[in-house]
């Protein structure tokens, strides 16, 4: 079992920035890859960046990319989500994810923690 907590979400005027975080515990050590993923009122939840437990792969949806950075703090077992240059659009409430290495699908999911970017 693997618990994920985030925060770090809030209101932002356009452009501003926010930093995410994800802190994991328990069963950590059986974590291959933690994303992060959004969704938005009224719209089905969409992938955001993605990075392997050792931190050496990340990936990103096309909507974010140049704007967005997925890192991970080995020693404190969280992952980090930096959002610059955000958008009304980016408004969401931000969920972060866990998977073991076979899994098909993200198995462990946060909370949530709510970004709101006013124009």
């Amino acid at each position: 079992q693997v618990e994920l907590v985030e925060s770090g979400g809030g209101l932002v005027q356009a452009g501003g920035s926010l930093r995410l975080s994800c802190a994991a515990s328990g069963r950590t050590i059986s974590i291959y890859r933690m994303g992060w993923f959004r969704q938005a009122p009224g719209k089905e939840r969409e992938f955001v960046a993605a990075i392997n437990w050792g931190g050496t792969t990340t990936s990103y949806a096309d909507s974010v990319k140049g704007r967005f950075t997925i890192s991970r703090d080995n020693a404190k077992n969280t992952v980090s989500l930096q959002m610059n240059s955000l958008k009304p659009e980016d408004t969401a409430t931000y969920y972060c994810a866990s998977k073991r290495a076979f899994a098909v699908q993200y198995e462990y999911w946060g909370q949530g923690t709510q970004v709101t970017v006013s124009s």
